[in-house]
């Protein structure tokens, strides 16, 4: 379990690379290394996730649950500038690196901080919560995301999700219908769903 990119230490021998990648029309430098989500490129899950993402007209800061290296909150931030961009992840080397990358693109609108699920988030009035959730650490982990997810988000705040389908998108939805009342599919692509659920 510890190498998982869901540990909260990896043992993994470190060995960061640098690499650049084009996201919501800016290119970002980004720092990885072993131990963590998609070492050596945004995933297409993140980046269709990304991409598809439209600021709600609610007032609010943001949340990356589940933030890796940092290439969903760190775009977002730069797209929303006059909002406050929280970025949680229980692996310690994946911080790090989202602190470093931060640094690095001059992102400043985040808070980057370590939380096992949400169970450390004390905000309660996110205007969207954004996450790729960690599919394999189970189905329970990842229901966990979505019930404190909602918890945690201002009324009319929004909660995208990207899964596949084969990794449980059918079961996903049935669950945010039973929290939100309504799921709506935003995307369907390449097996992956872009899932948005308002409160």
């Amino acid at each position: 379990m510890t190498n998982h990119y869901f540990s909260h230490t990896p043992e993994s021998e470190s060995d960061p690379v640098y690499w650049e990648y084009e996201l919501k029309s800016r290119t970002f430098r980004f720092k990885t290394d072993t131990g963590v989500f998609s070492k050596k490129e945004v995933d297409f899950g993140s980046k269709l996730l990304i991409e598809s993402f439209q600021p709600p007209e609610v007032n609010g800061p943001i949340l990356d649950a589940g933030c890796g290296y940092g290439p969903i909150g760190l775009s977002i931030a730069t797209v929303c500038p006059e909002r406050m961009i929280h970025m949680i992840d229980v692996n310690q080397r994946a911080l790090s690196l989202a602190k470093e990358n931060a640094v690095l693109n001059k992102v400043e609108n985040v808070n980057i901080y370590e939380s096992d699920r949400l169970l450390s988030v004390t905000e309660d009035s996110f205007a969207a919560i954004l996450t790729n959730p960690p599919i394999r650490a189970g189905k329970q982990v990842v229901f966990d995301f979505l019930h404190q997810s909602y918890e945690k988000l201002a009324e009319g705040g929004e909660l995208w999700v990207v899964i596949q389908k084969k990794q449980g998108a059918p079961s996903a939805i049935k669950e945010l219908d039973k929290l939100f009342g309504d799921t709506e599919v935003v995307l369907k692509k390449k097996g992956y769903y872009i899932l948005k659920a308002q409160k």
